[in-house]
């Protein structure tokens, strides 16, 4: 039995949570959290608002407010929403608690003392009209980057770029609208730049376990070579500087909501009355930690976290970093300021009961945005929930529910002698499979009985091994399959018949059915937590959907999902349906109710198909930005193509191109090129291609690649 540590990323308390965010970091980290206490590890999965910081005070001066209220009601909101939601955090906390304070103030004397922070006097925006130091997000301009004219003071939001405030064109507070002056001030550095070295072997070492993206974007931070960092700001709102000589300052969100993490785990301890209980989980090298972000916050989490405790001593570090790409929304960023979003709370609102809060679960987990940006429709969420929750995964829970009842008195047939033999047999192959052994069912039972057996303990196995390399939206894809499978175990043994024409083979058919429901009660509960808590429910036994607490004793219920446990006789709950069917009218309404808060048009490409021209704002959705090629390798097979790593400021995408024929590989390392970012992605001999190069026709027919004729950064938009 495993000890495993998961931390989601601490939502901003300026705000509620919507699907996006979901998507991105807490739905992966709940499904892990359950499939390992499923599987009887000892898990502690945290999580909290981030309450602190420019975008908070900010929020608070929109909403005529003090940043304390602020993040009462937001924290309070969006607690509420998790829970609703079924995220099964071990505990929820915040870094306003004093705790918290107590925590980060000590954290930052200790790495003074170790010689990891150093005093220096810069350069800063000062808004003279109100008398204070700009933070970052108090300033905005152009990026120097890209050219967005709406960029913030620290990063752009349209290409991704960080950068010094110093560096933004034609700023303006945003206290004021007016240009900011510049002014000395002082503040604490991290020496960041002195486990550049630790930071690449801690990087290279982890490279074969993490996802590409991950990965590829450290590295190309590392590539650049790592700058010392600000952790403090001039601010009245955060945990203030603990030093005589600075007063008016606080510590830098982004350092300070790092060590929350920690500082939850020591509430929860406390809160259980073992107030050490938090360091056998962040200090003992047994412990296995895994950090959940979105592809927004990966250097936070492989770079500046790790060096944190490096600089510190004594914490362990982050054994993985699954970082999910974003989640739109019909066809667009999810987008606050333009009312283009669904808030959790607002779903739950209109979708209260839980059988749909289930549906929304599957839909987003069975989409994840885990190696690509992904997009949420509420054509999709209808489509998902009634031609497979409904249509395979309740139709058989429900169809064996009602026969058992109707023939069997709502009990688990008695089996013959050889439906005895049967059962022996199954339950030796699963304690065979447990140590390793492939299955291996007599050849005289009926080819659908062995067929579904072996489909149970091979898909049994699959979804445990794509949950443990993170790829949820194919173990979600494996689950439902299973479903189906069942259905057609059903349909093809035809009980309705047997029943009459064979009636101890069609009691063998509805115990096999009914041990699969157990099985579904356990391989669905990561996916559709409430769901798999009525199965259990209806199987009249305990239940066990991974929740906190729940499995003390560390049984591995996922291998137990092999085994025919329930004993012939055991009596069953009255049937009831797992999941109800949407209308299309409640879909539709939603789509409406969505374009409408926008103002946008039902049918935008109605109107562009109409266009007889291409229009400005057809170029754009292209999404042409600057790319640099820092990987490239033949595909197998082809004379051609070639598969491309393409670094794009934020994230590393694969690209096939048909290029071969002019480019050798090694020629390519380090290019600039035009990349078509905006384009569905398609699979090209077996590869799937996140993107397309744009690249002109020379005489002889070979593709030559277009470049900049001047050096210009990755991720850099194209117009």
């Amino acid at each position: 039995m495993a000890r495993i540590l998961i931390t989601a990323a601490l939502p901003y308390a300026n705000g509620y949570i919507h699907l996006g965010h979901c998507a991105g970091a807490y739905l992966p980290a709940d499904l892990y959290a359950r499939y390992a206490r499923l599987r009887g590890h000892q898990v502690l999965f945290l999580c909290g608002s981030d309450e602190h910081g420019a975008p908070i005070t900010i929020a608070a001066e929109q909403e005529g407010v003090s940043p304390q209220e602020l993040v009462e009601r937001y924290h309070r909101a969006n607690a509420e929403a998790f829970a609703r939601l079924g995220m099964s955090f071990d505990y929820y906390g915040r870094t306003t608690d004093p705790l918290h304070y107590e925590f980060a103030q000590s954290f930052f004397l200790t790495l003074l003392q170790r010689g990891y922070l150093e005093q220096r006097e810069e350069e800063q925006f000062y808004d003279p009209d109100v008398g204070i130091f700009l933070p970052d997000r108090y300033v905005e301009g152009t990026c120097p980057n890209c050219g967005y004219e709406a960029a913030r003071g620290d990063q752009c939001e349209r290409c991704g770029a960080y950068y010094n405030q110093l560096e933004l064109r034609n700023p303006r507070s945003r206290i004021t609208g007016k240009p900011p002056v510049v002014r000395r001030t002082v503040h604490w550095y991290f020496l960041l730049s002195r486990f550049q070295h630790a930071l690449q072997e801690y990087i290279e070492a982890k490279s074969t376990e993490w996802k590409e993206n991950v990965v590829q974007q450290t590295r190309s931070w590392l590539r650049q070579g790592l700058s010392d960092r600000p952790i403090t700001r001039d601010l009245d709102w955060g945990v203030p500087v603990p030093l005589p000589d600075a007063r008016g300052k606080v510590l830098y969100v982004w350092f300070e909501a790092l060590l929350g993490y920690i500082s939850i785990a020591q509430r929860w301890a406390l809160e259980r009355g073992e107030p050490e209980l938090w360091r056998c989980w962040w200090q003992e090298p047994e412990t296995r930690y895994l950090a959940f972000i979105g592809k927004d916050n990966i250097v936070f989490h492989t770079l500046m976290f790790p060096a944190m405790l490096m600089a510190h001593g004594g914490y362990i570090l982050p054994a993985n970093v699954p970082a999910n790409e974003f989640l739109n929304l019909e066809g667009r960023k999810f987008s606050k300021s333009r009312n283009w979003s669904i808030d959790v709370l607002e779903f739950l609102s209109d979708f209260p009961e839980e059988h749909a809060v289930d549906a929304l679960r599957y839909t987003l987990a069975a989409n994840l945005p885990e190696t690509r940006d992904a997009d949420f429709t509420w054509q999709e969420f209808g489509s998902r929930t009634n031609n497979e929750l409904v249509a395979a995964f309740g139709n058989f829970v429900n169809r064996t529910l009602q026969f058992l009842h109707r023939y069997w008195d709502g009990r688990i047939p008695e089996l013959s002698p050889e439906g005895e033999e049967f059962r022996r047999e199954w339950e030796q192959c699963a304690a065979e499979a447990r140590n390793g052994r492939e299955l291996s069912l007599s050849p005289r039972w009926r080819a659908e009985e062995r067929a579904i057996v072996e489909s149970l303990f091979h898909a049994v196995a699959r979804i445990a091994s794509l949950y443990e390399r993170f790829r949820f939206r194919d173990a979600v894809a494996e689950t439902m399959a299973l479903a189906r499978a069942a259905n057609k175990f059903f349909t093809d043994m035809a009980p309705w018949q047997t029943v009459v024409e064979a009636p101890e083979l069609c009691a063998r058919t509805l115990y096999i059915c009914a041990q699969l429901l157990r099985s579904f009660a356990v391989v669905f509960a990561p996916v559709v937590p409430f769901a798999a808590r009525r199965l259990w429910e209806l199987l009249q036994c305990s239940p066990a959907v991974g929740d906190p607490g729940e499995n003390a004793a560390g049984e591995d219920f996922w291998h137990h999902a092999r085994v025919p446990a329930l004993p012939s006789g055991h009596r069953l709950g009255e049937p009831r349906l797992l999941f109800a069917k949407l209308p299309p009218e409640r879909i539709e309404r939603q789509r409406q109710k969505l374009y409408t808060m926008a103002h946008a048009p039902m049918e935008a490409s109605a109107e562009i198909a109409g266009n007889a021209y291409a229009t400005v704002e057809d170029l754009q959705r292209l999404g042409l930005r600057i790319g640099r090629i820092v990987a490239a390798e033949p595909i197998p097979g082809t004379q051609k193509l070639l598969r491309l790593q393409v670094e794009l400021g934020t994230e590393v995408r694969q690209i096939v191109a048909g290029i071969a024929q002019r480019y050798r590989p090694e020629e390519l390392l380090g290019r600039a090129i035009v990349v078509a970012t905006n384009l569905k992605p398609a699979v090209i001999r077996g590869v799937e291609s996140q993107g397309m190069l744009l690249a002109a026709t020379a005489p002889d027919g070979t593709p030559v690649l277009l470049t900049p004729d001047a050096e210009v950064p990755s991720g850099a938009e194209v117009r």
